[in-house]
């Protein structure tokens, strides 16, 4: 055991991870990001908050139960260092370790307490293998594990592939995004009060096309959660 310790400490100290959001060595039992930064990171606290801006959002294209974020996203401050290191710096440990965090948060709302299932927006699969990695299923895998509720990764499927939505117009964007998602098994799904997850809701038209897809299936009910909201 002691062998094992001095060996840890060694890779530790020759390779040690740093935080996403300032970029400083993390300390042992840090995961993903520092002491420091997780507790000065913009918190929305939205859950609290019926009628908040996020869920104001879908009002008019979806019906919906509850809506909410953990992070406001501002350009160049540390939330969008986060989703960047999450989704082009291999770093799928800090989807994990906000969602679990935020899970625990929203366990504590009745309107998040009650959700049955949580689904992923999806990657196409081509893109999924250029990646590695599906970034909000790192998200909702954390969610998964903070709320202790089953988390279906492949509950919906991306059959079309679309060009990015980063630089698009508003307009632009609901219409890459009509008709290129799939449920996976809509018998799972039937009855079931399902949390949709994405890594950051700026328009929202993907979670809009990913919703009304499940939707379709009888019983279903729809609530929104996004890492950040921009």
């Amino acid at each position: 055991m002691r062998i094992l310790r001095l060996w840890k400490d060694l890779l530790w100290l020759l390779y040690p991870l740093r935080c996403a959001a300032c970029e400083r060595d993390l300390v042992e039992g840090e995961k993903a990001i520092c002491t420091h930064c997780r507790y000065r990171l913009p918190r929305t606290h939205f859950h609290h908050f019926p009628g908040n801006v996020v869920e104001r959002h879908f009002w008019g294209k979806i019906p919906l139960e509850a809506a909410a974020a953990c992070f406001h996203f501002s350009k160049g401050e540390r939330v969008q260092r986060l989703i960047h290191h999450l989704k082009y710096k291999q770093r799928p440990d800090v989807g994990v370790e906000v969602g679990t965090w935020y899970g625990r948060d929203l366990l504590q709302v009745p309107a998040f307490a009650s959700i049955d299932l949580i689904i992923p927006v999806p990657l196409h699969p081509e893109k999924l293998r250029l990646r590695g990695y599906n970034q909000a299923a790192c998200f909702a895998e954390g969610l998964g594990a903070g709320m202790g509720k089953t988390v279906l990764p492949d509950g919906l499927r991306k059959v079309v592939a679309t060009s990015t939505q980063t630089r698009k117009h508003r307009f632009d964007r609901f219409r890459n995004v009509e008709h290129v998602f799939q449920a996976a098994d809509p018998a799972v799904l039937t009855g079931r009060h399902i949390l949709l997850v994405d890594d950051v809701i700026t328009t929202g038209s993907t979670l809009v096309a990913c919703a009304e897809k499940l939707l379709e299936v009888p019983g279903v009910r729809i609530s929104i959660v996004g890492m950040a909201a921009a």
